[in-house]
């Protein structure tokens, strides 16, 4: 999945392929984000989210688990700095009408931090989310640090945050799929590809932040798609083969890509990889 508030594209144009981004984005609206909707969906089951909600989204892309807090009766604000192309996508979901967008009661959205939507006149926050997948590559959380420092003061003492991750490779199919982007990365030796999550990955970036765990969970998300062609496509709109790109091209990444996921590929031409996700409970103190 995407790593946290990292920007998932190649390099400009001079220092790597270029990709429609656009493209990119819609391939992960509509094809890989929904592969999360079991986490979300137990996440908010946990915490009872309802019409009481105040939800800060940070990192929030293009908005599916809003969508759903939404459906729920919460107040929902969602933030993300560095994926312009996914949040368009988010608006074009929450704030289908102009006036929507400017009012201070429905969904608001930003491509900026917490601090630029901060209302004096609005309650503050009573649940705050991060729900891209950190620890599925070196530095992957350093953008998400910032943004858990400026969220904290709008939201109420002892409100959870919570912090999400790739759950142990032996428990996720999709992890011998992007190990082909580590493999092929490797001639550059590059920090920007996928690698195993971490026991305390979570915990880590909740400690350096100054919030206290306060629980966690695995929850079950398997891949599954239409066909080998769709697999590759939602794979690659993660961003997580970026680095293997650049190392190599884009043909060698397409061609062994769509070789791994071949060991996935079921007789009626689907692809399905079980996997386990984990989220961690914190509380700003």
């Amino acid at each position: 999945m995407t790593p946290t508030l990292v920007q998932s594209h190649l390099s400009p144009a001079g220092a790597g392929p270029r990709v429609d981004l656009c493209a990119r984005a819609r391939d992960w609206a509509e094809i890989q984000e929904r592969m999360l909707v079991p986490l979300y969906e137990a996440v908010y089951e946990r915490l009872e989210v309802s019409d009481a909600t105040r939800l800060l989204g940070l990192g929030c892309g293009s908005g599916l688990a809003l969508l759903m807090a939404a459906s729920r009766g919460a107040a929902v604000t969602g933030v993300d700095p560095s994926q312009p192309e996914r949040l368009a996508l988010a608006r074009e979901r929450l704030l289908p009408d102009a006036k929507e967008a400017r009012a201070r009661t429905g969904p608001r959205l930003a491509d900026g931090g917490p601090a630029d939507l901060a209302d004096p006149d609005l309650p503050a926050y009573n649940l705050v989310t991060a729900f891209q997948p950190i620890g599925c590559m070196a530095g992957d959380s350093e953008g998400l640090s910032g943004l858990l420092e400026s969220a904290a003061p709008l939201a109420g003492r002892g409100t959870p945050v919570v912090l999400v991750g790739w759950g142990p490779p032996e428990r996720c199919a999709t992890s011998s799929v992007l190990r082909v982007a580590t493999k092929l990365a490797e001639p550059l030796r590059s920090t920007g590809s996928w690698r195993p999550a971490l026991r305390d990955d979570l915990e880590e970036v909740a400690h350096r932040a100054g919030l206290k765990p306060d629980g966690s969970g695995r929850v079950a998300c398997p891949f599954g798609y239409a066909d080998v062609e769709s697999a590759a496509r939602g794979l690659l709109s993660t961003g997580l083969f970026d680095a293997a790109v650049r190392a190599t091209d884009q043909v060698q990444v397409d061609k062994e890509l769509t070789e791994a996921l071949h060991a996935h590929r079921r007789g009626d031409g689907t692809v399905w990889m079980p996997n386990v996700f984990r989220y961690l409970i914190a509380r700003i103190p």
